[in-house]
């Protein structure tokens, strides 16, 4: 991997470039076709050239992309709307990212922890979390590696261990100055990583308790990705106060958004947040499109994960691979115990020799992250390639 002239050195890009797409696949410049296991690390929730997607881009293009948050904009009042109908939540901030929608989370954390008369509002997170790469949200993430050399970051943050409710009820004994808890409800970043059945319940319960909000990062894993319109919904009594939206809300085109109810939903007040292309009328009309869309996909998330694990399985057991399949729908992590994380670096460009693409996190688990449009062969050929390149990695026929 070389450095690209004019753009800095960011990134570990691939020596690969992609000209066009279609459903579940993309074509390269060497016109190889390549089945799509990450969607843009879990954007491409409706796939490639989507043709609902494309004819709203194409008229919404057309009418009008962006006035201002000055004025009253119809699309973003509609999209609210339905993501608070889908939610339970009251209102509705659009930003642009993952991190920005998390940022806002972080403020409305601080408002409401003033209100309590709390001098210096803190926010429980999680260690392995991830919540994006601003200072704040970078603070906020469970990484001491991605904070390195950023230093000093805001402070403001309290980390425990992931699925250890004793840990966090202990804080609730020991100090007085938290005003909030930031939660992913599948750790993505982390190691696609679940916590225990009741977790997030019983955070529910100890914030009740203490007057904290509960807010969930649900960046990577709303909007159908496990099965649900949010993975909370697999606690069905689990309602946060606040909820974090990005990745698939746009297929594609840059949105966020931060969803609040009851008293979280009514901290910001005209002038304490903003956003200059945040919620325009061009990405608020494709995301509506988006989410209507999306009901019909999501009922068939469940069945494509059993196949799918069910396929990786037969794969791994064969090749004798010490493993972990973990996740939820198709949100899916391979946690590979007997091989360091130096030989799965390589797994990636592995992969695109067998015609998929695929990423690694955590070090060694293998992420996978399909369209949610995926169908049942195609899910069969993603596992078969998937654990081609597994073996390819860790040197088995």
């Amino acid at each position: 991997m070389t450095a690209i002239a004019h753009l800095m050195d960011a990134y570990r890009r691939l020596e690969v470039s992609f000209t066009h797409g279609n459903g579940v696949w993309v074509w390269d410049e060497q016109q190889h076709r390549h089945l799509d296991g990450v969607a843009g690390i879990g954007v491409l929730a409706l796939g490639h050239a989507h043709p609902a997607v494309t004819a709203t881009i194409q008229r919404q293009a057309g009418r009008l992309l962006h006035v201002s948050n000055m004025y009253r904009i119809r699309e973003q009042e509609q999209l609210a709307e339905r993501l608070c109908a889908l939610s339970g939540m009251d209102g509705a901030f659009f930003s642009n990212s993952g991190a920005e929608a998390n940022e806002a989370a972080i403020k409305l954390a601080r408002l409401h922890g003033q209100r309590l008369g709390i001098a210096t509002p803190h926010v429980v997170v999680m260690q392995g979390a991830f919540h994006g790469r601003t200072l704040a949200t970078l603070a906020a993430t469970g990484n001491p590696r991605l904070q390195q050399g950023f230093a000093p970051l805001p402070e403001g943050f309290v980390q425990v261990p992931y699925d250890d409710q004793s840990a966090l009820e202990a804080l609730a004994v020991q100090r007085r100055d938290i005003a909030a808890v930031l939660v992913e409800p599948v750790q993505g970043e982390g190691g696609v990583r679940c916590p225990a059945r009741g977790y997030l319940a019983s955070l529910r319960q100890l914030c009740n308790r203490q007057g904290w909000l509960l807010m969930v990062d649900e960046v990577q894993t709303g909007l159908g990705r496990t099965g649900h319109w949010f993975a909370h919904q697999h606690e069905p009594e689990v309602l946060p106060d606040v909820i974090t939206l990005a990745k698939a809300l746009g297929n594609g085109l840059p949105i966020g958004a931060t969803l609040a109810r009851g008293e979280a939903a009514n901290l910001f007040t005209p002038g304490s947040h903003g956003s200059t292309f945040g919620g325009n009328p061009f990405v608020c009309a494709v995301a509506a499109t988006v989410l209507e869309s999306l009901q019909g996909v999501i009922p068939s998330v469940t069945a494509r994960s059993a196949l799918l694990q069910e396929r990786l399985r037969h794969h791994l057991v064969a090749m004798d691979c010490q493993h972990t399949l973990r996740g939820q729908g198709l949100m899916l992590g391979v946690a590979l115990h007997d091989v360091d994380a130096a030989r799965l670096a390589d797994l990636p460009r592995l992969a695109l020799e067998q015609g998929v693409l695929l990423n690694v996190t955590a070090g060694t688990v293998v992420r996978l992250l399909p369209p949610l449009i995926v169908q049942e062969q195609e899910a069969v050929t993603l596992a078969d390639r998937v654990a081609a390149a597994i073996a390819n990695c860790i040197g088995q026929p």
